[in-house]
């Protein structure tokens, strides 16, 4: 009897436990899309930014650091971290956590382009596999008068989103253009670059 391919004997997942290093229900919502059984897991990593780094590389060291400190509570599983970092005039902005500090955010990206790194990480401890990239999207912003900043926070409330801006939602009003080659990547996880990593740890995916 012919043994079946090796592709469809596994098809479709993974042999090891699947773990995301996040409680975000953004990226937990974009992980599901994959159809692969995994759990969350919250890391506990310092996100403070190192001297003189940039968004760019805070991004990915925050992605890889996510993802080895939750390997190393599960070895034998495979785990994804993230991290996005928002970039303004070649700094980083954080989450806004209250209404000010959104306000003071959407007023500073009026009319302005500025890129969001989107770094992910896909880390196995016992395998040795360790791989890290990062996306980046190009957003530009319409020219918003308060009302529309106002409006807009009372709307949708997102102080939980760096950049201040649900693109998934009614974010999306805010924007003149969007360019990337991941659009996933400025909700927070980049699938198309995730499912690459994914495979090459050992992930059957279609």
């Amino acid at each position: 009897m012919q043994a079946p391919h090796p592709a469809l004997a596994q098809a479709p997942g993974l042999a090891r436990a699947l773990i995301l290093g996040s409680t975000s229900r953004y990226r937990r919502e974009l992980l599901e899309r994959l159809r692969l059984p995994f759990q969350t897991v919250s890391p506990e990593v310092d996100e403070t930014p190192l001297a003189g780094e940039t968004p760019h590389a805070l991004s990915l060291r925050l992605a890889l650091a996510k993802a080895q400190a939750v390997a190393a509570l599960h070895p034998g599983a495979v785990v994804i971290g993230s991290d996005q970092v928002p970039e303004l005039d070649g700094l980083p902005l954080s989450k806004p956590g209250n209404h000010e500090r959104a306000t003071e955010q959407l007023r500073q990206m009026s009319g302005r382009q500025m890129n969001f790194h989107t770094a992910v990480s896909v880390v196995c401890q016992e395998t040795g596999f360790s791989e890290t990239d990062v996306v980046t999207v190009q957003v530009r912003f319409r020219d918003l008068n308060d009302a529309e900043i106002e409006r807009y926070l009372r709307a949708e409330q997102p102080y939980d989103c760096a950049g201040s801006a649900k693109s998934e939602g009614l974010g999306i009003a805010l924007l003149d253009a969007i360019v990337s080659d991941d659009p996933t990547a400025l909700i927070g996880l980049p699938l198309i670059r995730t499912c690459q990593l994914l495979r090459a740890a050992g992930a059957v995916l279609p």
